[in-house]
């Protein structure tokens, strides 16, 4: 039996630019945020590759979440399909700051290479690259 990730929950800060950002940067889609902006929705969902995160404002009216959910508190690592460098590059071109890397590292999937940076509540955010 292999059991996998469906999806996290995410608190945010400000939806609007978690949004932009996880488009922007991960090339993700939205899912409900018109539904969201007209209040007829609590979260909006982003989805990239075959990851799905559920955005959850800080006025979140789900009753069953986290004991504890604290925006900007999350550290989450994602397979980057290319190398360290071309990641960089990536970060760079999107006016996003490095906060480590290139860094050797052993990932779900084995010996890899990291880059570290941040999004825009300070959650902790990694590529690693199992291609060098």
């Amino acid at each position: 039996m292999e059991i996998d990730i469906d999806h996290v929950a995410m608190p945010v800060g400000d939806i609007e630019r978690s949004v932009e950002f996880y488009v922007r940067v991960f090339g993700a889609t939205a899912d409900g945020l018109e539904k969201w902006r007209a209040g007829k929705w609590p979260i909006v969902s982003i989805s990239f590759g075959r990851n799905r995160f559920n955005l959850h404002p800080p006025d979140n009216k789900i009753t069953l979440k986290a004991a504890h959910p604290m925006v900007g508190g999350g550290d989450y690592c994602f397979v980057w399909p290319g190398t360290p460098d071309s990641a960089i590059e990536h970060l760079k071109r999107n006016h996003i700051a490095i906060e480590e890397g290139p860094v050797p590292r052993l990932g779900g999937r084995g010996k890899g290479i990291s880059v570290y940076f941040r999004d825009p509540d300070g959650n902790l955010l990694e590529f690693i690259s199992y291609s060098t």
